[in-house]
């Protein structure tokens, strides 16, 4: 689906990130994303001359930087949204619900301990 959408995974995740929370630093994207801000730096260059995403200065101290999604971004997240759904529900139910949900504990403990 990525591939066919032309973005790779981590990209994916930024957009999202993007879509859901809305025009934000950096830093907090790298955070929510679960990406080192190396990365996320090489990320955003690709990103942007894709112009799925747009930088500006941030308005109170030009020194640093928010990133925003494009309307070409929002359309790649709408697109394959249905798509990323499906298959969140496929691996649920194979999982069945309770290994499911020891997943998303192990998934958001192994994220905590990044902090």
């Amino acid at each position: 689906m990525l591939a066919d959408a032309g973005v790779t995974e981590q990209q994916w995740r930024v957009l999202r990130v993007l879509k859901e929370d809305g025009p934000q630093e950096p830093t907090h994207i790298a955070d929510r994303a679960c990406l080192l801000l190396p990365s996320l730096t090489r990320i955003l260059q690709k990103l942007e001359a894709k112009d799925l995403i747009r930088r500006r200065a941030h308005a109170d101290d030009k020194r640093r930087q928010i990133v925003d999604i494009t309307a070409k971004g929002e359309k790649i997240i709408q697109d394959n949204m249905q798509v990323t759904l499906h298959l969140a529900e496929d691996i649920k139910t194979k999982l069945g619900p309770d290994r499911h949900e020891a997943l998303l504990d192990l998934l958001n403990e192994l994220n905590n301990l990044k902090t």
